[in-house]
């Protein structure tokens, strides 16, 4: 249980950036173009918002890539309520370390971020329930799910809708003679050839951070369960009851790492230093052709590069089987509303706006610009949203699966590849490591 895992927490270095949001608009204004935010069922039924008491939301999360967009809806916000206040803390090393310190010490955030899928259940003794709230309805019924407790609560809100995926330069493959993105493992090994044949790296990695693993092995994870004819949740919980193994998956104890080993061996240099900046900007400086790990999250920062680049985005060619190459979508990350907070339903009353209001349906695509997680909002003007809806439109998306394991196995999973490539750890050594790991840190029960 959580409880289990703060009690290890000792002393911690608390490294990051406070980031306090400034009102935009004058005190007298009190709605922009007609939009309020809609009632919570919590909320306070007071005065006009001029004339309200003072608000202070303390807001901690992981996403430091969205810090300009998360002030721009706490600018908005003030506008609409300029008595409420969103103090914003954002840090991404030692996140969860730290968030846990927070509440062993009882000073849980009114606003927290979280992994969806399994951890919605380690949290839900902090979490407010939102089933009811205006801001559930919204979400679509993929995303929804994933912000779903055991017992059927909605305890999350997503931070923005996923798109996982393989992203590749489409001059640099052209150029190499490659016609179309690899989707089976013999037309990776044969893009490989052809593009070291022209002088051109074939792999940019993050090896550095432990969380790019993840997104990689899901696709392997899928494909092993469609060759096991179940479904990538029934095969993760029987990892985690010991119920199977490796040895049973030959997608996971051979293709998986025969993947991992081509994208070190033909990658950048010294991949356990390259983290997601670096890797963003060697692929956007036109260093490698395929960008491994990462996702839709990463157009912007790689156009702020080389605004002229052409990105191509496929899903991982995990065995002989095109079929089984797929985009993975929907939603991992969550934040929590923490339902012992004294601004409680002030915090609702603020998310009910965000994913209700004109505003908000706008501000996932043409602010953060990242695919909504809710329903009647368009896509962002970007490469990767678009490809996806055209994809998608003849083929089916791949299972989000890393949301059927708890973080804390990922983390463990992340350092035991990363010792792996290092040399530290046989191939022998880290399977029946991770399966162990799987084991013990693979559920919140």
């Amino acid at each position: 249980m959580f409880k289990k895992i703060m009690s290890m927490s000792t002393s911690i270095v608390l490294a990051s950036v406070m980031l306090a949001a400034c009102g935009s608009g004058n005190g007298n204004t009190t709605s922009t173009n007609g939009n309020t935010p809609e009632a919570s069922s919590t909320a306070d039924a007071g005065g006009a918002a001029n004339e309200a008491k003072p608000v202070t939301i303390n807001m901690f999360t992981a996403s430091p890539e969205y810090t300009d967009a998360f002030n721009a809806y706490i600018a908005e916000y003030k506008k609409v309520k300029p008595n409420v206040t969103i103090n914003l803390e954002i840090m991404q090393a030692d996140y969860n370390t730290v968030l846990k310190s927070k509440i062993a010490a009882g000073s849980t955030p009114d606003v927290f971020q979280t992994t969806a899928g399994g951890d919605i259940d380690t949290f839900a003794e902090y979490s407010a329930d939102l089933t009811n709230e205006p801001l559930a309805a919204a979400m679509t019924d993929a995303v929804r799910i994933n912000m779903t407790s055991s017992d059927g609560k909605v305890l999350g809100l997503p931070v923005k809708g996923n798109l996982m995926m393989m992203i590749y330069n489409k001059k640099l493959l052209a150029d190499a003679g490659i016609a179309a993105a690899p989707k089976t493992t013999a037309e990776l090994e044969d893009a490989i050839a052809k593009l070291e044949a022209k002088g051109i790296t074939p792999f940019a990695n993050a090896y550095k951070e432990w969380w790019v693993w993840k997104h990689i092995f899901q696709n392997f994870v899928n494909a092993a369960a469609a060759d096991a004819g179940t479904t990538p949740k029934e095969l993760v919980d029987q990892f985690i009851a010991g119920e199977t193994t490796f040895k049973d998956h030959p997608v996971l104890s051979d293709n998986f790492f025969n993947f991992i080993d081509l994208t070190v061996k033909h990658g950048t240099d010294k991949p356990l230093e390259r983290d997601s900046n670096a890797e963003v900007s060697d692929f956007a400086s036109g260093k490698a052709a395929f960008m491994t790990g990462k996702g839709a999250w990463d157009e912007e920062a790689i156009k702020k590069i080389t605004p002229d680049i052409e990105i191509g985005i496929a899903g991982y060619p995990v065995s002989d089987k095109p079929e089984q190459a797929l985009l993975v979508t929907g939603a991992d990350q969550a934040l929590r509303i923490n339902k012992d907070s004294a601004v409680a339903a002030e915090t609702i009353e603020f998310f009910n706006w965000l994913y209700t209001s004109d505003y908000g349906k706008k501000w996932f695509s043409e602010v953060a610009k990242v695919i909504p997680p809710i329903k009647d909002a368009a896509l962002p003007d970007l490469d990767m949203p678009k490809q996806m809806e055209e994809i998608l439109k003849t083929e089916k998306s791949g299972d989000l699966s890393v949301n059927y394991s708890l973080d804390t196995f990922h983390q463990k999973f992340g350092e035991l590849m990363q010792s792996y490539i290092s040399g530290g750890k046989t191939k022998e050594q880290a399977i029946n490591e991770i399966q162990q790991a799987w084991i013990q840190f693979g559920s919140s029960m």
